[in-house]
């Protein structure tokens, strides 16, 4: 039996995997990068040994290192969780040949399925239906196709290509990320299905010849080709969930597997399935699998690793309704760009359960991350998974919005308000899923709090400082904020939002604390602004009755920066000085890193005119291939970067000078 096991992987997967290991009895052992030695997984588990440097090329890829880690804990297990090493045929051996114990399938299952060209061969041999695909871009004979990654998943490595103009660029630039990615930059082309679903089935299997299908989920709502909102069980016709499970158990037999995997279909509008691909791993969805089945996978995973048969044989029926998101630190308004930054706070409302089960109706949190946790630029941005269990589809996904709109997340710009107006959306409710989900609703990437409701959460975080000063003040501390000889002059206080426009926001209190007079301007003041009475302020709380409605607004301040929850959504502020100092301004036209990274490919040359939506260069990041893009018509006038270079948060890729005509 397993007594002491070490999980190759990081963040929340980690925390996931330790849960169960304490429940059943079985010592922990955590390996970390510098940059995670702080991290929540490292202090939860009874055994940490350090992998020196930051990025996973250094650290969790390093099999010679973690199985060096592996002997000096004594541990007799490797669980690879997923991503890293998790897929990696020749870690599998390593851990096998070293005498430990391999919570996972066989090598040589692995390697099948790693090769997704191979595998594609393969499982059709074994009658699981297939797309069309090519490994020459010459033998193309159809648009549009979607050039895949031949190892590795997770969407990277992933281009939609709707035109054979565009094939080529789109070939280079998903081997360049595949070869980032994974260490492999193989690539191939696969007929693209518009309107499709992605769902899949998760499986299990023994060394006893048991393969079961555990049920379908559907991932249909993907930005990149990376999933982020699951549910179990998917909604599907009985014919088509019954097609599902019976491919998904062919595939799992043709390759004698063993343990949790999951194979992925692509579900077309005429009801025809496709196989897309099979996973070797757990998966980051599977707990949607656990709470309407009532399994712990990662138990019945140490259970086949131990020799033992799975305790059942048929797929288990499935009860209520299970939805996932994945909280990611992310803008994406801007193109999902990546997050960084401290989590001052990290508070998700109503939630009963956490990396386990839950006993009835209400929310499970698998997080990686805690009040302070710091998300830096060397992994995936995913912040925590958010899981809502209910009888119904509609009260899970009504739960799961409600608990995330409440949620307080600041110090780091994350996408949960697309969530939740994804869950509240009435296309959502109906099942009206494909993988183009997102780029038909832009609308989804609107913030919670409208541009009409932002001068009174500015008046409020105004009020909230102006109690913080009083309540800190070394004198006369018991008068009213706002206390005046002259009391007809105004309080000012100026804010940045997070787009960067200035708002100004003028507030005049009467002697008894009274709100008399409010102006905002800036940013997008409303045209109109409402009656407001205050009712209270502190410091971390304001009550301001609008239009006749009592409101309340919870305030964070952390130096500058002010955090502002109301009942619409949460605004995130950076108070400006008063006085502020002058400092040197950027040429116009400058384009800026937004966070560090690595230069991948610059495109264009100092001089050269260019359009706007031009491609300038590209910027990798959080495991990600990023475009910058011209801003407008103009000029390169400036172009102090080169493929390979380092940038820093801020530093000035291009300066794009703009055409007079595009000035005008």
């Amino acid at each position: 039996m397993i007594s002491r096991l070490l999980v190759a992987n990081r963040g929340e997967i980690a925390r996931r995997i330790f849960t169960t290991c304490r429940a059943l009895g079985i010592e922990t052992v955590a390996v970390h990068s510098d940059a995670d030695a702080d991290a929540p997984f490292v202090a939860e588990a009874d055994h940490a040994v350090r992998l020196p440097g930051n990025t996973p090329a250094e650290t969790y890829l390093r099999i010679d290192l973690v199985l060096a880690a592996a002997r000096r804990a004594g541990a007799d297990a490797v669980h690879p969780g997923y991503g890293f090493l998790a897929e990696n045929a020749e870690f599998a051996t390593a851990v096998t040949d070293a005498g430990l114990a391999w919570v996972g399938p066989p090598a040589k299952a692995i390697a099948a399925m790693g090769d997704k060209l191979a595998a594609k061969t393969l499982l059709a041999e074994a009658g699981v239906p297939m797309l069309p695909s090519w490994t020459d871009a010459d033998q193309v004979n159809g648009f549009p196709v979607l050039v895949k990654a031949a190892a590795g998943g997770g969407g990277r490595g992933m281009r939609v290509v709707h035109a054979a103009d565009g094939l080529a660029d789109a070939i280079a630039s998903a081997r360049r990320e595949a070869a980032s990615a994974f260490g492999d930059g193989t690539v191939f082309i696969e007929r693209y299905v518009e309107r499709g679903r992605h769902v899949e089935v998760q499986i299990l299997g023994d060394q006893f010849g048991t393969v079961v299908a555990l049920g379908a989920r559907d991932c249909s709502i993907q930005r990149r080709h990376q999933k982020i909102v699951e549910e179990a069980p998917g909604v599907l016709a009985p014919e088509v969930r019954q097609r599902l499970h019976a491919a998904a158990v062919a595939a799992g037999r043709a390759v004698d597997y063993l343990g949790a995997g999951t194979v992925e279909f692509l579900l077309a509008s005429d009801g025809e399935i496709y196989f897309l691909e099979m996973n070797t791993r757990l998966q980051v969805e599977h707990p949607v699998t656990e709470l309407t089945t009532g399994l712990d996978l990662v138990r019945l995973q140490l259970l086949v690793a131990e020799g033992n048969p799975l305790p059942i044989d048929t797929t288990p029926p499935a009860t209520g309704h299970a939805i996932e998101v994945r909280l990611c630190a992310e803008e994406p308004a801007h193109g999902y760009r990546p997050a960084t930054g401290t989590l001052h706070r990290f508070t998700v409302p109503g939630v009963s359960a956490e990396f386990g089960p839950l006993t009835g109706t209400g929310l499970r949190l698998d997080s990686g991350v805690t009040d302070g946790s710091v998300v830096g630029v060397h992994y995936d941005s995913m912040l925590a998974k958010v899981m809502a269990w209910a009888p119904t589809r509609g009260e899970a996904a009504r739960a799961l919005a409600g608990a995330l709109a409440r949620a307080e997340l600041h110090g780091v710009a994350t996408n949960r308000d697309q969530l939740v107006r994804i869950l509240r959306s009435p296309e959502f409710t109906a099942v009206d899923l494909d993988t183009g989900f997102l780029d038909r609703h832009p609308e989804v990437l609107a913030p919670l709090v409208s541009a009409g409701e932002l001068p009174v959460v500015a008046v409020a975080a105004a009020l909230a400082s102006a109690a913080d000063r009083r309540a800190a003040a070394p004198v006369l501390a018991g008068f009213p904020s706002g206390w005046r000889n002259v009391p007809a002059f105004a309080q000012v206080t100026r804010y940045a939002s997070a787009d960067g426009d200035e708002i100004e926001v003028r507030y005049r209190l009467d002697r008894r604390g009274a709100l008399v007079e409010w102006t905002v301007e800036g940013g997008a003041a409303a045209d109109a602004a409402p009656a407001l009475t205050l009712v209270e302020a502190q410091p971390d709380r304001v009550v301001l009755e609008v239009a006749g409605v009592r409101r309340t607004y919870r305030v964070h301040r952390v130096g500058a920066e002010v955090f502002v929850d109301g009942p619409d959504g949460a605004v995130r502020l950076a108070e400006l000085p008063r006085f502020p100092l002058p400092g040197a301004e950027l040429a116009a036209g400058s384009l800026l890193a937004p966070l560090p990274g690595t230069v991948t490919r610059v495109q264009v040359e100092l001089g050269q005119r260019v359009a706007a939506g031009d491609l300038l260069l590209t910027l990798e990041a959080m495991k990600l291939e990023h475009p910058v893009l011209a801003p407008t018509d103009g000029v390169v006038a400036e172009l102090p970067v080169s493929t390979g270079g380092q940038v820093e948060t801020g530093a000035v890729l291009a300066v794009v000078n703009p055409d007079e005509e595009a000035q005008s």
